[in-house]
């Protein structure tokens, strides 16, 4: 049976992260995952270049019951502390848009530093090594795996949530924290596109491809960003940020001009061009093809000049304040992180144990922490990984 000090389940970001910090302090330090490579969604991450941080972190940045549980590993261990880290490991960076920093090579780069950090210190990494079995095993815990029974004075739980399952996410964090007692937040996708029933489709899919920059909202929150027309309803950037808010039967409002007070636009485009139709006043601020449909919806077929004042409000209330319901989302396989998690309340937020089972760590993922998109979540992995390796 190997011995180590401290076994960690999951070698993705915040997997990694808290092994090499705790090998650092020289602990005997075993990473397993079932998955052939590591740090898969590093790799995927940032359409391959990884959106490693964000320069704007804030806990009103992050979703959980408990929105200040993130505030401690979040100010421990920052954003600037992780530049400094891959600026130290000669990889070049640089800031997209909203804060948002991603590799100027490939993410490789950062997935290659890990391992190497972690090789350097000491720390060893099986992969392609299912966990079959969980038990504690005196003040420590026993661990089967694939390639045996290990012994682990300390388990780190990183094993990520249920997102993108083709790259293995599985619920096995779940498992264990129901195993040990720890209380579940209900889980579902977060950072996802969403979806309409086939009487919004039958307007949406013809407009499939088409971005256009949008003020999305839904309760209080808001995002302005691109949004994505798609086969099956709405994505983008806007969208996806939405969706961490957006429950069942809710309306999105859309304000697809954000920055104009389009009243007073189309007003000017009647005085100055009233023989052209209104599609064409719209399409001065919109894609042709968004605003030929707002023209359908608004039931306008005179020339400009001929539209009265009140109509005119009309359009101008389609454009700015568009109520879309969706049906739902896309689901686990393509949301880019699940929301909920191991309840926090369960946790103590400085080293990220269970407070009932001295030794016992989760962090990542299968937290109740959802960030927003763009550089959030993997901060908070750098983050609550630090953490958990300075006490594990």
């Amino acid at each position: 049976m190997k011995q180590v000090d401290v076994i960690v389940i999951g070698a993705g970001a915040a997997g990694l992260f808290a092994a090499i910090e705790a090998a650092r302090r020289g602990r005997r330090v075993l990473v397993v995952d079932h998955a052939k490579a590591a740090g898969e969604k590093i790799r995927i991450s940032g359409g391959g270049r990884c959106n490693f941080t964000n320069l704007g972190i804030a806990p009103d940045r992050f979703l959980s019951q408990n929105p200040r549980f993130a505030l401690s590993a979040l100010k421990r261990y920052t954003q600037w502390d992780f530049i400094a880290r891959i600026e130290a490991a000669g990889i070049a960076w640089h800031e997209k848009t909203l804060g948002q920093l991603f590799c100027d090579g490939s993410a490789r780069q950062i997935v290659e530093m890990l391992l190497r950090d972690l090789a350097e210190a000491g720390g060893e990494l099986w992969l392609d090594c299912a966990v079959t079995g969980i038990a504690r095993a005196g003040e420590g815990f026993s661990v089967d795996l694939g390639r045996g029974r290990v012994q682990a004075a300390s388990m780190v739980v990183a094993s990520g949530g249920k997102s993108i399952p083709k790259m293995g996410a599985t619920g096995l964090g779940y498992q264990i924290a129901t195993q040990f007692g720890l209380g579940l937040v209900e889980t579902r996708p977060g950072l996802v596109p969403l979806t309409f029933s086939a009487q919004e489709l039958d307007w949406m899919v013809p407009l499939a491809g088409l971005a256009t920059q949008a003020r999305v909202g839904c309760g209080r929150a808001a995002f302005d960003e691109a949004v994505l027309f798609t086969h099956r309803g709405l994505s983008g950037p806007a969208v996806l940020q939405i969706s961490n808010y957006w429950r069942e039967g809710e309306a999105l409002q859309v304000n697809l001009a954000p920055q104009l007070d389009v009243l007073a636009v189309l007003g000017q485009a009647k005085q100055e061009a009233g023989r052209s139709a209104l599609r064409t006043a719209l399409a001065r601020f919109l894609p042709e093809k968004l605003a030929r449909h707002l023209e359908a919806v608004s039931g306008i077929v005179q020339p400009m000049a001929e539209i009265s004042k009140a109509e005119l409000a009309r359009v101008a209330a389609l454009v700015q304040a568009w109520r879309l319901v969706p049906v739902g989302s896309e689901g686990y396989r393509t949301a880019e992180v699940t929301l909920g998690g191991v309840d926090t309340a369960d946790l103590d937020s400085r080293t990220m144990m269970a407070k009932a089972v001295p030794g016992l760590y989760f962090i990542g993922e299968v937290v109740d922490v959802t960030g927003w998109l763009g550089g959030y979540n993997f901060q908070w992995a750098w983050s609550s990984g630090w953490a958990a390796g300075q006490v594990a």
